[in-house]
């Protein structure tokens, strides 16, 4: 393990001293897509039933007279008429963000990036009145904080079962939280130091209504670390790398260097992956592959003798429950996403992983057709196998780990994925004028426009 002092110490410098100066246009391009895609999914997940209970509870903990409906402060909870604390919005937000699996990922990160920062940033901005390109810059901070202690991690954090969207993701909430705030380097790594201790999130959550929830604690959590840090609250300075520091508690093989280094592309937003299906990313590649062979070959269910899908190890602790139950666990379930592929079912509409699709007769028999194979290693697209009732064998292994270098191709893509999850919940029009606040944010005074246009 590689654990000299000065990893946290480098993080906080670099989440300190980011400035909109120092981001090249891709960049704020990028960030603003990050945002747009995360308002749609999270206006999305608004009316979960994850979201709702955790804004029933929250009210039932706060008592008589908090903030609630129509209520002239506070924070915004998007797709609501609700506003809340600041803290309390993140966790909700946070929280309906990642209700339906369906935001951003991050290979650096292996988790969600976008998730657990940008509820804390928009809470913090919306609290202070911070411009929209201070919002970005703080964002971009965050984003790179995160995937660097993920890639100083490395995978034996995921494998020994820590959710990075909650690990990670805390850290990452906290230095944008920092940044936004203007603490200085030392503060920032008080403010980490603070979000390690609060840091957690476990992979056996991963089809219930906890792994969103994981999002959201990391954002209230990241958000409060920041603040108490200005406060003058302590923490160790040094709390990823020291002994008994989060390296050490949460993984094997800790290399400050790996996480420090640049990455190929120069910053790892350049990195961000979007999804367009509403399921775990490590069913992407089966799904698309899938969906692309039945159209080429004009496959039906009963052309299809057997099916195999070659797993790799992350794969199969992560994406790989055989017989989900629940819309959450098809999410999850390598056998029924690619069952829902061959179907023919929409997998970018989020009403496709229901409880009734779990347990519909015909996908679950052609489910019974397909076998995972834990028999892959190494980085890669999914291979999959299928095997006609003629005995012939169609194989596919379709890429979706390559970033779009076509901004703007990719912001149309995105745009249309965000009308479609946003007009259910705010009609064309109000859909129409989020998607164009968002274009303007580089340029925007505040934040105040954009998240009354948020709410429902």
């Amino acid at each position: 393990m590689t654990s000299e002092p000065g990893f946290t110490a480098e993080l906080a410098r670099r989440a300190a001293g980011l400035r909109r100066r120092d981001l090249d246009s891709d960049l704020v391009i990028r960030a603003q897509q990050c945002v747009l895609d995360w308002l749609g999914v999270t206006l999305a997940g608004s009316a979960e039933p994850a979201t709702t209970m955790l804004v029933d509870s929250l009210g039932r903990l706060a008592g008589p007279g908090a903030a609630g409906p129509g209520a002239a402060s506070g924070c915004t909870v998007i797709g609501r008429d609700l506003q809340l604390p600041a803290d309390h919005a993140a966790l909700v937000n946070g929280t309906a963000g990642h209700a339906l699996d369906y935001d951003d990922v991050n290979t650096a990160m292996l988790g969600h990036p976008t998730a657990p920062v940008l509820p804390a940033v928009l809470a913090l901005a919306e609290l202070t009145g911070a411009t929209g390109a201070e919002a970005l810059t703080a964002f971009v901070a965050g984003y790179e904080t995160e995937c660097s202690v993920s890639r100083a991690l490395g995978p034996s954090h995921y494998l020994r079962g820590f959710h990075a969207t909650g690990t990670a993701g805390t850290l990452g909430a906290a230095a944008a939280c920092a940044n936004l705030l203007g603490l200085d380097t030392s503060t920032t790594a008080i403010a980490l130091g603070l979000a390690c201790t609060q840091a957690a999130g476990l992979k056996s959550m991963f089809g219930t209504m906890a792994k969103p929830f994981h999002a959201g604690r990391a954002a209230a959590a990241g958000l409060l670390a920041a603040v108490l840090a200005g406060q003058g609250f302590s923490a160790h300075p040094e709390a990823v790398e020291t002994d008994q520091g989060l390296a050490a508690t949460h993984a094997d093989g800790f290399d400050a260097h790996r996480g420090l280094a640049a990455p190929a592309e120069g910053w790892h937003l350049r990195s961000n992956l979007f999804k367009y299906h509403a399921s775990c990313f490590q069913t992407h590649s089966s799904i698309e592959g899938l969906t692309r062979l039945r159209a080429a070959e004009a496959l039906a269910p009963d052309d299809i003798a057997s099916v195999t899908i070659h797993a790799d190890a992350m794969q199969m602790g992560m994406c790989a429950i055989p017989e989900p139950a629940t819309g959450l666990e098809v999410k999850f379930s390598l056998r029924h996403t690619a069952a829902l592929a061959l179907a023919g079912i929409d997998t970018s509409a989020p009403q496709s992983f229901t409880d009734a699709v779990a347990a519909d007769p015909a996908l679950v028999e052609l489910r019974d057709r397909i076998a995972v194979v834990a028999d892959r290693s190494g980085a890669g697209p999914t291979a999959v196998e299928v095997t006609r009732g003629d005995g012939s064998v169609l194989a596919v292994a379709h890429d979706v780990s390559v970033p779009e270098a076509d901004l703007d191709w990719q912001g149309r893509r995105l745009e249309e994925k965000f009308m479609a999850l946003a007009v259910p919940v705010l009609g064309r029009a109000g859909a129409g004028a989020v998607a164009d606040l968002v274009k303007g944010l580089d340029d925007a005074a505040d934040l105040s426009g954009l998240m009354a246009a948020c709410r429902s």
